[in-house]
């Protein structure tokens, strides 16, 4: 893993109202990390991840991406300097082919063969080569959930983000899933925000818990998974077992 520091917050603050969702968050992610931010309902994940990819502009603090401010930008913008968002809802072209979602993802960088050949290494990458032909609108929600995973990775991202990849899939597809994000992260630095704790098991190096909008504590999966505080917030007694 590389010592470049890809993702910087510090004294990341969301309030809504009189509603603090997201409370002094500093966080650092580096490049090639793979980092799981998992948290109960209300921590504040979702939150966190909407101003990271520019949905919400925080009420305070800062986002830096290679050193850059991104905080307040919108998420165009913030894709354009090389972040990829993968949300929890796969958004495709029901109308058009899986290959031909993927390539109009590469076509924003490049045209023509390479336009091709990367979307074609992108349905390699995540396994779905054999979906080439299939309309979007025809495909399983876990066929959909990989596709658009394609997608994103199509453009090229320095750092891709995932909200809930494994939400609504089966067991099976979950444990693909799994095998697939660990091969991404071979050269693509990820930060994966989850519930499914045995899906965080099969992926995990470093967790960051969040708490109240704060974060609890960030450590090895081992570490959280022994962490007394982690098990009365979150994860219960049984989880750790």
């Amino acid at each position: 893993m590389s010592e470049q520091l890809l993702l910087e917050t510090s004294g990341l603050t969301m309030r809504f109202g009189g509603v603090v969702a997201v409370n002094d968050v500093d966080f650092k992610l580096r490049e090639g990390e793979l980092r799981c931010v998992i948290g109960p309902n209300g921590a504040g994940k979702s939150t966190f991840f909407k101003c990271i990819t520019g949905q919400l502009e925080p009420s305070e603090g800062k986002i830096a991406f290679l050193g850059r401010s991104i905080a307040g930008m919108n998420s165009h913008d913030i894709a354009r300097r090389g972040i990829g968002i993968k949300t929890q809802v796969p958004n495709l072209f029901d109308g058009l082919t899986v290959e031909e979602n993927i390539w109009l993802s590469a076509r924003r960088h490049h045209i023509g063969r390479v336009a091709t050949r990367i979307a074609r290494e992108a349905m390699e990458r995540v396994k779905i080569g054999h979906l080439a032909g299939y309309a979007a609108g025809q495909l399983a929600h876990g066929q959909r959930q990989l596709v658009e995973l394609a997608v994103v990775l199509a453009g090229e991202p320095l750092l891709v983000l995932l909200d809930e990849p494994a939400a609504g899939i089966t067991a099976e597809e979950t444990v693909r899933t799994a095998e697939i994000i660990r091969e991404i992260n071979r050269d693509t630095t990820l930060i994966v925000v989850e519930h499914d704790m045995q899906f965080i098991r099969q992926i995990a190096k470093t967790v960051t818990v969040l708490h109240q909008g704060a974060v609890l504590v960030e450590d090895s999966m081992d570490n959280i998974l022994r962490n007394p505080m982690v098990r009365d917030v979150y994860l219960g007694k049984k989880a750790a077992q």
